[in-house]
Order: C-alpha cells, then sequence, then structure tokens
C-alpha cells in the first residue's frame, strides 16, 4: 500500500546531505616509519580501492590504532581490498529490545493485544516459554545486527519483579561477547511501569547501584504509571545519585505527552543533568503547532536533551529536520524485534533508515540521504559518540557496499560486504568473521 504523501511540515526536507564539506584523505600504502615513536603502532590497516560516500575516484583510507589518519602507511600495515565499493560510515541503532526477542528460535504464534498492560503479560509468557535464556538470543540479535552495519546501539532491557535484573544480565553478557565489534549503552526499563509494579523501583536502584546499566527508563508516567511526579521524580533521583542517564518511553499524544515532556525538562535543568537525558519515541511532538514545537525544541536543545524516533508511521515519526535546526540530538532506532509486540523487526538499521523514507514519503537525493544520516550520525550524537565521517580523527567505523551513491544505497540496501569496527573487519558478506 502506498503511503500518503507528506502533509505536513517537512520530516527530513532541507536536512545537509552526508557528505558536506567532506573530502577524504587518500593515504599512501608505502611503507613508513610511525610518526614520532619510530615504532609501529599497534594496529594499522590501510583500506584500499574505496569510494566514501560514493566519490566518484576512489582513494586508500589508512587507519591506525582504530581512527582514520591523514599520514602515509606504517611499515607493515595490513591491506584489505575494497574493490571499489561504496565506504559509508556504520550505522548506530539509538533504540531497540534484545532481551525481548525470539530472533533466531522457532517461530512465535502471537495473541491479540489492547494495551501495554497486556503487552507486558505477553512479554512474560514468551520470557517463560523460551528455551534459550537471555544472553543468548539477545547476543543473536545483536550480533545480526553488526553483520548488516550496526557500530553501536542503546539497548533497553525490562527491569521487573518478574525478571529480576536477568533481563539487564543477558543484555550484558552478549555486549561483553560482542566487546570488538559493537559500542552498546544499557538502559534499565520499567516496562511493567515504575510505580503500578510495586518492587521495580528497588530493582532499578540495584541496577544503578551495581554499574550494571548506563541509563534509567521510564514509562508514560501518566496514562500508564499514573503517578507523574511519583515516577519522574524517582527515575531522576536515581540518575543523580548513581551518575547514570536517563531514556524514558513517552508515547502519549496530546497534553498527557506535554505535561510529561515538561516534567522532564523541569527535572533536566534542577538537578543539572544537561546532555544525559533522552526522550523516546515522543509521539506528542508531532502533533505540537509551529510555535508550541519551536518553544519546546528550544527547551530541549538548551538542556541538550535528546530524543529518539523509530519512524513508526507517517503521523508519529518525529519532526527531525524541525529540531535539528534547534540543534537537538535526534537518533533513530529499530525498537522491539520479532517479540512479544509484533513479528517484525531485523535490527537492520539500513533497512530503517529506508523505513524512516518510505513513511515520510521523500523522493529527492538530499532526502534520502538525510535518511542515512539520521540513522548514522544522528544515533552517534544520542549515545555520545564520535561521528563516523571519514575526517583524520575519526572512528573507522564503515560499510563497504556495492552501489552508486548514498540515496541509491538507502533504497536498495544492498548487502554490506564488509563491516568495520575500529579498523577491523568484523564482518563480511552477512557473516561475523
Amino acid at each position: 500500500m502506498t503511503p500518503p504523501p507528506l502533509s505536513r511540515r517537512g520530516v527530513l526536507a532541507g536536512a545537509a546531505s552526508l557528505g558536506a564539506a567532506l573530502t577524504p584523505t587518500a593515504a599512501s600504502a608505502a611503507p613508513a616509519s610511525a610518526a614520532g615513536s619510530g615504532r609501529a603502532p599497534k594496529k594499522a590497516v590501510v583500506f584500499r580501492d574505496v569510494r566514501p560516500f560514493g566519490a566518484k575516484e576512489a582513494v586508500d583510507l589508512t587507519v591506525v590504532d582504530g581512527r582514520i589518519s591523514d599520514g602515509p602507511a606504517p611499515r607493515g600495515a595490513k591491506v584489505v581490498d575494497g574493490g571499489g565499493r561504496l565506504a559509508l560510515p556504520s550505522l548506530v541503532d539509538a533504540h531497540i529490545h534484545p532481551d525481548k526477542t525470539s530472533w533466531g528460535g522457532d517461530w512465535v504464534t502471537r495473541k491479540p493485544a489492547s494495551g501495554i498492560a497486556e503487552y507486558c503479560a505477553q512479554d512474560v509468557e514468551l520470557f517463560r516459554s523460551q528455551k534459550r535464556p537471555v544472553g543468548e538470543r539477545a547476543y543473536g540479535l545483536m550480533a545480526h545486527a553488526v553483520t548488516r552495519g550496526t557500530r553501536a546501539m542503546r539497548a533497553h532491557a525490562d527491569v521487573a519483579p518478574a525478571y529480576g535484573l536477568a533481563g539487564l544480565e543477558g543484555v550484558a553478557e552478549a555486549r561483553e561477547r560482542l566487546a570488538d565489534a559493537l559500542d552498546v549503552q544499557i538502559v534499565g526499563f520499567p516496562q511493567h511501569g515504575v510505580i503500578r509494579t510495586p518492587g521495580t523501583a528497588k530493582l532499578l536502584e540495584d541496577a544503578a547501584r551495581s554499574g550494571l546499566v548506563d541509563m534509567i527508563g521510564g514509562i508514560d508516567p501518566i496514562s500508564f504509571d499514573h503517578a507523574l511526579d511519583e515516577q519522574l521524580d524517582l527515575v531522576f533521583d536515581l540518575a543523580d545519585r548513581y551518575g547514570v542517564g536517563v531514556d524514558i518511553h513517552l508515547h502519549d499524544r496530546d497534553e498527557k505527552g506535554t505535561t510529561v515532556l515538561r516534567g522532564i525538562i523541569e527535572r533536566t535543568r534542577a538537578l543539572s543533568l544537561r546532555g544525559k537525558v533522552t526522550v523516546s519515541h515522543v509521539f506528542c511532538l508531532p502533533f505540537l503547532p509551529d510555535g508550541e514545537l519551536d518553544t519546546t525544541a528550544g527547551d530541549l536543545a538548551d538542556l541538550d536533551i535528546a530524543l529518539t524516533t523509530v519512524a513508526p508511521n507517517e503521523s508519529l515519526v518525529l519532526p527531525i529536520t524541525k529540531l535539528q535546526e534547534h540543534g537537538v540530538r535526534v537518533g533513530l532506532g529499530s525498537d522491539g524485534v520479532r517479540d512479544s509486540w509484533s513479528p517484525f523487526g531485523n535490527a537492520d538499521m539500513l533497512h530503517r533508515a529506508h523505513i524512516l523514507g518510505w513513511v515520510t514519503d521523500v523522493r529527492l537525493d538530499d532526502e534520502l540521504t538525510s535518511c542515512y544520516t539520521v540513522g548514522a550520525h544522528g544515533g552517534a550524537d544520542v549515545m555520545g559518540l564520535d561521528r563516523a565521517e571519514f575526517k583524520p580523527g575519526d572512528p573507522a567505523d564503515f560499510v563497504l557496499v556495492r552501489g552508486e551513491c548514498v540515496p541509491q544505497v538507502v533504497v536498495d540496501m544492498p548487502q554490506r560486504d564488509m563491516v568495520v569496527h575500529g579498523g577491523q573487519v568484523v564482518a563480511r558478506n552477512g557473516e561475523l568473521v
């Protein structure tokens, strides 16, 4: 079914192109001594014959200790032939739930559900029915994401009395197994509610105190937890006391959503948590009048509160371009993947960039390129990672694909022939190395 034409303010129109003002350095592969020390660095690789951002002329990229170098290749550097392929920055999944997945297992027949509470009950049923532990299932999904060109992800794992900390521990186990291929931040996510489910608050504190999480989550403080101040006060207090971040799910589309968002802004300011707070989904923002959206975006930018979207449909995707114009960090994510909520999902962020373009009905080259930009640089910004733009000193996190240009790659979604993380090849032809 063809999506309706974009009828509200442009979601992506006018965003800067991915490779604007970037001139990749052609690095010589000739032997040379490492600068200064007179000895070769630990890891030096030359990726020969690649086309960053689809440049017409291929170059050689020199990587030293995981970073793009503008100097000559050190003596003894390994050479990897790129075969004239496009080199594109690896993607970042800014919002995914790997603990819930049934990926790699038997087909799950789902039952009707209406509302978060019923989905939560089915989550528990699926968790108890799985023969494979969380760590194994999460690893399978996260490894698959690597083979599709994901360099980093923010992983939400459920924290509730029904699971204890098993979800967090399983995702942490998978993160450790993939430490050389994937950067992961873990969010302790109270899917069953912070207040409405007794025992959850203590589990969140245990997770924060133990260092098991990078961030504390929350969910719809008004419409689901029915405790706006109590939930937000608890979540922000944990973040403040234990030095972790905040990432709150906000699904409300009306004034309940804007009320929660205002509460998040106020607490971020009061506790000096600037740059450490993210709000996910934020379905209320697309429905705001322009003036109110501008005011809200200004407040978010002033406190460096980041946002994430999973581009679920045309009406609920965030107005990305408008937010970015105000300086708000916006990332793109997969959300749930083959869990009790939905049979869909694949943790392929190139596919998600494609979906972003599809639901926003874009067709121009710069718009299609912007879809990739949100998936690559937007997610990196949300997670506080350096962008991978092929400039000297940038992380050598990129994918090699066959294609003509970035817009065509977004549309065609070619196989990721090679995935490079920290200058090392971690996947080839859809398989981990």
